[in-house]
């Protein structure tokens, strides 16, 4: 049997039978991705063509005005949407059929949790390529300086990622009250500029060579405007195919997938839980325990498609 609570929103929520087992599973399944993950397959193999494909050229040639390096900026955003730094965007889709029953009935109450999730992205993006502009090629993304072995743009992916990666097994222990809830006081909305924010956020530690290029250019501009839009249309670019997977299961399904969703509140909470954590453990294990490995500073199970 499951125990009614109440939420902080005054709606009963129902905590997920062997919450337990769903926990453990969830961070099995983050480990094994971060175990599995080839990063030669997704940046040079699957972003490197895209790339070439949309752009029509070499994605290796320079950037060779303003102009283009928007077009590279959203393309190459696109492009890294199933990066290691990028993949755990996917964790935002269950949260957001999760709002209520009607999503997917019209097709602008299906685009509202996407707009939220859109501000969020754009505006931690644009103030972070803003600095990047201002500051110049002096930003540790694009130095050359090493921490002890370490690059400096490595440390700061490692730190970056590892935190976000903390935030998300706490918002997914949250769901199934394990831990207090940190948005409890936000709304529906807000809990997805919230999301945004945080997919935002990856540029900030993105190592992605494609990203550094295009980040090298706006840097050179000197010019926080230019700084901005390139980095917006990098982090738009990275949402787009999860926005198309979450148009599918809600719009393209009639709301038939979001009202099974929420028609049991543990069901809602489980998958919420699951998403997190799974996107949350990748994180960590990847970029806080995998990482350090390639630089000799302990042992990391390797597969022969990704030593």
């Amino acid at each position: 049997m499951t125990r009614l609570i109440e939420t902080t929103h005054d709606t009963p929520s129902v905590i997920p039978r062997h919450r337990g087992w769903l926990i453990l599973l969830s961070v099995l399944a983050g480990l094994a991705v971060a175990v599995l993950w080839s990063a030669k397959l997704v940046d040079k193999e699957i972003g490197g063509t895209v790339m070439d494909t949309a752009l029509g050229s070499d994605a290796d040639a320079a950037i060779s005005s303003g102009l283009a390096g928007i077009v590279f900026a959203f393309v190459s955003g696109l492009a890294g949407t199933f990066t290691a730094c990028n993949v755990a965007a996917f964790s935002a889709v269950a949260p957001m059929l999760a709002r209520d029953e009607s999503v997917g009935t019209r097709l602008g109450t299906v685009l509202r949790p996407l707009g939220f999730v859109a501000i969020g992205a754009v505006v931690v993006s644009g103030v972070y390529g803003a600095i990047g502009a201002l500051v110049g090629t002096g930003m540790p993304q694009l130095s050359a300086a090493k921490v002890g072995a370490v690059s400096a743009r490595s440390v700061q992916a490692i730190v970056v990622f590892t935190v976000l990666g903390l935030i998300f097994v706490w918002l997914g222990l949250a769901a199934v009250k394990v831990l207090p809830d940190p948005l409890r006081r936000l709304s529906a909305n807000g809990r997805m500029i919230f999301m945004g924010a945080l997919i935002g956020a990856f540029l900030i530690g993105r190592p992605f060579g494609l990203f550094r290029k295009m980040f090298a250019y706006a840097a050179t501009t000197h010019n926080p405007f230019y700084g901005a839009s390139a980095f917006i249309l990098q982090s738009l670019g990275n949402i787009v195919v999860m926005a198309l997977i979450f148009l599918l299961l809600a719009y393209g399904t009639r709301g038939r997938f979001a009202r099974w969703l929420v028609a049991v509140p543990s069901r809602a909470a489980a998958v919420t839980a699951g998403s997190f954590l799974v996107g949350g453990a990748f994180m960590i294990v990847y970029w806080g325990l995998r990482a350090g490995s390639k630089f000799g500073y302990w042992w990391f199970p390797q597969m022969p498609w990704n030593s």
